[in-house]
Order: C-alpha cells, then structure tokens, then sequence
C-alpha cells in the first residue's frame, strides 16, 4: 500500500509538472541513478558490483538521453545546441565508465553536472519570483509520452 501510494505521488507530482519543473526532476533523476552507480563500486560480489553499477550508469544514460531529445534544436539556438552536447559528453563519459568499471568518470559527471542542476533549480527560482518566463527556456520542451523510467 505504502509503494502504490509512493507512486501515485509521483505520477502526479509529474502529470501537474511544468516542463522546466520536469527537466529539474529528470537532473535529479540522473544525478540519483548516478550516485547509486557509485554505491555499486562498494558491494563485494562481482555480479550485483556490475549489475548496480551498469543499471544505474544506463538509466543515467537514458534520462540524458531523453534530455537530448526535449531540446527545441530548430528554436533554442545556441542555448540548446551547447546543452545537447552537454548532455552527449555526460552520457559518453558514463559510458566510458561502464566499460572500464571506473569511478572517475562518474565522479566528473556528479560534479559537471551538479552545477548545471544548482543553476537550472536557481533559474526556476528566480522564474517563480518575476512570475514571467525566462529567456532561456525558448529551447527547452518536453515531447509527448514523457516517462521519467529508464
């Protein structure tokens, strides 16, 4: 009961979302699955070790990738151009650390990527305070049939 409750939350705390709420929750999403990866480099038995290290990089994998592809490219001009790169180094460097088993990547990419989070919630912020929409948000959208799943 507690789970299905959990879950209804969460559906609608994402369904009365709006689209910049629900890229915040897709960073947080990333930045979660990301920092469980790193708990996988602790457990002892190799298979669960690659397991929760090579699940949790691929659902951080999926969630820059579906970033990637709520960027307005023919709208948000320079803005999203950067951050579909941004987002495409992210997931190269998770790949990079999959393969290898190697904590270094994922290291750089909590971190990189944590800034790029604390400045996406400070726009929001400051969006929510002048109640008028930023500049910025032009090349950002969410496509239809989000799912914040990996």
């Amino acid at each position: 009961m507690m789970n299905q409750n959990a879950a209804s939350y969460k559906k609608a705390a994402i369904l009365s979302a709006s689209p910049e709420r629900l890229i915040l929750m897709l960073y947080d999403g990333a930045l979660d699955a990301m920092k469980e990866a790193k708990r996988g480099f602790e457990i002892e038995d190799l298979k669960l070790r690659n397991e929760a290290i090579s699940n949790n990089l691929i659902k951080a994998q999926n969630i820059f990738g579906e970033l990637q592809r709520s960027l307005r490219l023919d709208k948000g001009g320079e803005f999203a151009d950067r951050m579909f790169g941004l987002y495409g180094f992210y997931s190269m460097k998770l790949n990079e650390a999959n393969f290898k088993k190697a904590e270094e990547p994922v290291d750089t990419v909590i971190r990189l990527f944590t800034e790029i989070r604390h400045a996406w919630e400070e726009m929001l912020s400051k969006q929510k305070d002048k109640a008028e929409p930023a500049p910025a948000l032009s090349g950002i959208g969410v496509g239809e049939g989000l799912s914040l799943k990996a």
